[in-house]
């Protein structure tokens, strides 16, 4: 109970600044019916213990099962077995991560089950890279330079609408559901040697499951012509009245429910033969994890509730109404301050510092990773609104940002680069897909802008912002740590440079 209270306490802390933020705007700079506003404030509680409960039943499930595959994998030292497995899971997971299937129904002029399966089959062989990396110990910046490589040398050739959409599908792949999974059972796999290296190689994978997904759409959008697609963001049904409001809640549910089921089903199933097969765990530990798995459930089903419910119609409603108010300009701070701020909420975020805390023996600070996410996710914000306001190409940000990320790769330890590449997956979560995507998409829209061209390509910013960002807390971090300068003072020798990233900020 007192770690469910904890978990509470948590998302209550990381849900409250982002709810504060869209109350103010919709009471001053975009005036939004009562309804409108209770539903909001209904879908901010709905979140909150979604998100705790979701968290607690990740600690207890997900991640104690993905770090039981992977150390069956490195022991078993089956190469065929461990890229088998990695290829299944991989696919099999991303084809019902709910994240995916939202962005397959918002681009037009693809199919989208061949979208959603060119997404999974992308994650799947990436998986396998992965895998075969950490066996092989591979550096993971070497893989990086060359998968982004390809990827821009590709991009080259793609159709301008389609480019935005391509980045965007490397972050909703990596989403609540199959993160945890992934970045346990790397932690597992690479756990079992006990080496030094160990800790740095079981980051990564999910940098990598980010990487493919990028790759496979680039390369499907050169079978489609999308200089003709257009895309026209969905207007929210206004609700009636408190009754409306709370029956938008209430018929979601079998269909969040349904969605959460089918995501979930097959980690379980895997899991499952798994066991009866391999690791044959104790009943005890089976069941505990069983119960994780149902808060997992609950957790999740509400989560995307709240998100999809009550963060998307308001996100759409401010976006619109601030450009039709005049201030147009004014999306570009606020939506910086609205980045800086949603990033705290993501469940997937927290899992990941929790993970790099234990890994890294306490080295990597949770906080540490949360400021520095924070303020590279609100520059990625404002600079994706920039693009709304201005028309700005995406190639004049993603080009050099993710240049300065592969330079970086060559200053900063290892382990700092694989956390920031896998912190780049979970950033842009829920949370980025509901509430700011919404929030574009309205903006383009009223501004008369083209929206499959600006307002797509916000999770791609988004993803981006933590390869940079979190690299140049390791970079601070590490500076402080290893170059310390002393100078002689009556006698004495005065350390006078002792710096890591909290101080500062």
């Amino acid at each position: 109970m007192r770690a469910f209270w904890d978990k509470l306490v948590e998302s209550v802390m990381s849900v409250l600044p982002i709810a504060v933020i869209v109350l103010i705007l919709s009471l001053t700079a975009a005036p939004l019916p009562s309804s409108e506003l209770i539903s909001f404030i209904v879908g901010a509680v709905v979140l909150i213990i979604g998100m705790a409960l979701f968290t607690f039943g990740a600690d207890a499930a997900t991640m104690p099962m993905g770090e039981s595959v992977g150390s069956y994998l490195s022991s078993s030292k089956k190469l065929w077995l461990i890229l088998g497995v990695g290829l299944v899971i991989g696919t099999i997971v991303t084809v019902a991560e709910p994240d995916v299937t939202i962005l397959a129904g918002q681009v037009p002029g693809v199919p989208p089950m061949t979208l959603i399966w060119t997404l999974s089959l992308g994650v799947g062989i990436f998986l396998m890279l992965a895998l075969a990396r950490a066996l092989f110990r591979i550096r993971l910046s070497v893989l990086l330079i060359i998968g982004y490589a390809l990827i821009f040398i590709i991009a080259i050739f793609v159709p301008g609408d389609y480019l935005p959409v391509s980045f965007d599908s490397g972050g909703v792949t990596t989403g609540p559901i199959t993160m945890p999974f992934i970045l346990a059972m790397g932690v597992g796999l690479t756990s079992v040697r006990g080496t030094k290296e160990s800790g740095e190689e079981s980051f990564g994978f999910v940098a990598l499951c980010s990487t493919g997904p990028i790759l496979a759409v680039l390369v499907l959008s050169l079978l489609f012509h999308g200089e003709n697609a257009s895309y026209t963001p969905p207007v929210p049904e206004q609700a009636a009245g408190v009754a409306a409001v709370i029956a938008r809640y209430t018929h979601g549910i079998p269909h969040y429910a349904k969605e959460v089921a089918i995501a979930l089903a097959p980690i379980v199933v895997m899991f499952a033969i798994f066991d009866i097969f391999a690791l044959k765990l104790p009943a005890k530990r089976l069941v505990s994890m069983g119960v994780g798995m149902v808060f997992t459930f609950i957790g999740l089903v509400l989560f995307l509730m709240g998100a999809n419910v009550g963060f998307i119609p308001i996100g759409a409603l401010l976006g619109k109404g601030i450009v039709e108010g005049g201030i147009g300009w004014a999306i570009i701070p606020l939506g910086m301050l609205m980045g800086c701020v949603a990033v705290i909420a993501e469940p997937a975020v927290h899992v990941l510092m929790k993970e790099a805390e234990n890994v890294s023996s306490g080295a990597i600070k949770p906080k540490s990773i949360l400021i520095s996410l924070s303020i590279g996710v609100g520059v990625a914000v404002a600079l994706a609104m920039v693009r709304v306001y201005t028309g700005l190409n995406i190639w004049w940000l993603i080009l050099p940002g993710y240049a300065l990320a592969m330079v970086l790769t060559f200053f900063v330890p290892p382990m700092y680069t694989a956390v920031a590449f896998d912190a780049g997956g979970v950033s842009a979560g829920p949370m980025t897909a509901t509430l700011l995507m919404s929030f574009s998409m309205g903006a383009s829209s009223a501004s008369g802008g083209n929206v499959m061209r600006d307002a797509f390509g916000i999770i791609a910013m988004v993803a981006m912002a933590p390869l940079v960002a979190v690299q140049i807390m390791g970079l601070i971090t590490t500076f402080g740590q290893r170059n310390k300068a002393r100078v002689p003072l009556f006698g004495a020798e005065l350390e006078i440079f002792d710096l890591d990233w909290e101080d500062a900020l």
